[in-house]
């Protein structure tokens, strides 16, 4: 099944590295917005997502937080259920 997965990233980001590696893992797959590369501001995601830190993970169009949440989510078995709460 296809999701609707982005995650907001930058160039020197560990963090947003992480997220794409663990998305690998999983066999999903995810559209990736470098905000450095389409000129975007941090004020930018600010207003997306309500942080300025990246990376920023929105699946089905609702904003989860960065790669901590991301592997908390996955860790205690939730990431399913948001996956398919879209």
């Amino acid at each position: 099944m296809k999701y609707n997965i982005k995650i907001y990233t930058t160039n020197w980001c560990a963090s947003c590295v992480a997220a794409k590696n663990l998305f690998k893992q999983l066999d999903l797959e995810y559209e990736e917005i470098n905000i450095e590369e389409n000129n975007m501001s941090r004020e930018d995601l600010q207003s997306l997502s309500g942080l300025y830190t990246v990376p920023q993970i929105q699946i089905n169009n609702q904003f989860i937080g960065g790669y901590d949440k991301l592997l908390y989510f996955y860790q205690n078995n939730q990431l399913d259920k948001i996956l398919n709460n879209g």
